[in-house]
């Protein structure tokens, strides 16, 4: 089983053609719906009283609904505008709400857990469940650029305690203080210790540093892209439902590249239709192994 913490919210995303309102999102929604495509996913997040009962099924039929905590009060709400490039975003409005002052706890129905994706919330909050966790196998940090201006410390002090981080070139040239991402993934390792470093650089792919080595995976390329919200959490919710699908014993670095093979083709899906629309149509396995076949087939790994 995979254990997702992160926000669910409601979104409201502005692109050049439409602006949804109030639309289900979050970096733990994208997160987990992507997951639930490979593996048993369970929830950690806190909700308000006006989650719509819709969005609140939507949630439940892709993932376990233990760890969702509703508390009187507002959903995180989040509000952001594309360029008509849809590659800058930026912000107009967050409200944490709810979220605020949030401590999660573990279920007894997710201690057998294996495997922990800690999405871009508090890391201390990530420190703190993280540590409910007795024997995970393999576990996952995300972050943004305000943890790593206001918490840095904590950043790197969760990123000590995982087996793998996860965050965009920008956040990565934040945390290391560097322009060259070689630089900064060579200093961010040195510093925090993490075994593998994933650095997400959006329509590009992905790369991940490793020992001395690096991997690159190039993105899948579409045609036409309309709304880029939560291709990252998709990217990583993709990656750890993988791992936790194949549960070998031991993560070889191969089972990671073919990871990050399934994370480049859901994110493809999230980017093909508005909030998590993309993600929720991709429900036929079929088309998920033969977005991947058509991938590794024009660059073999």
């Amino acid at each position: 089983m995979l254990t997702v913490f992160g926000s669910v919210a409601l979104d409201t995303i502005r692109t050049p053609k439409r602006t949804l309102k109030d639309v289900l999102g979050g970096a733990a929604s994208y997160a987990a719906v992507s997951a639930s495509r490979f593996a048993k996913t369970g929830l950690v997040a806190v909700v308000g009283t006006d989650l719509p009962e819709r969005d609140r099924r939507t949630l439940g039929r892709h993932a376990v609904l233990d760890g969702l905590v509703t508390r009187p009060g507002k959903t995180f709400r989040y509000d952001g505008r594309y360029d008509r490039t849809l590659s800058v975003r930026t912000t107009i409005k967050t409200e944490l709400n709810v979220l605020d002052g949030f401590r999660p706890t573990l279920p007894g129905t997710y201690a057998s857990s294996r495997y922990v994706y800690l999405a871009n919330n508090d890391p201390d909050q990530n420190l703190a469940l993280l540590e409910k966790f007795g024997r995970a196998r393999f576990s996952m940090c995300d972050t943004i650029d305000f943890w790593i201006k206001t918490k840095r410390s904590s950043v790197i002090k969760l990123m000590k305690r995982t087996d793998a981080a996860i965050m965009n070139d920008s956040e990565a040239r934040l945390l290391a203080g560097e322009d060259n991402l070689a630089r900064c993934a060579k200093k961010i390792r040195r510093e925090s210790g993490v075994p593998f470093l994933i650095i997400k650089k959006g329509e590009h792919g992905a790369l991940m540093f490793y020992k001395q080595k690096v991997v690159a995976a190039p993105g899948y390329l579409l045609e036409k892209v309309v709304d880029p919200t939560g291709a990252g959490d998709a990217f990583a919710g993709a990656m750890m439902g993988y791992l936790a699908s194949q549960d070998s014993g031991v993560i070889r670095v191969r089972d990671l590249k073919r990871a990050m093979i399934f994370g480049n083709v859901m994110g493809s899906f999230a980017v093909e239709r508005y909030g998590l629309d993309g993600l929720l149509g991709a429900g036929r396995k079929g088309a998920i192994t033969g977005r991947a076949d058509k991938y590794t087939s024009s660059f073999p790994h």
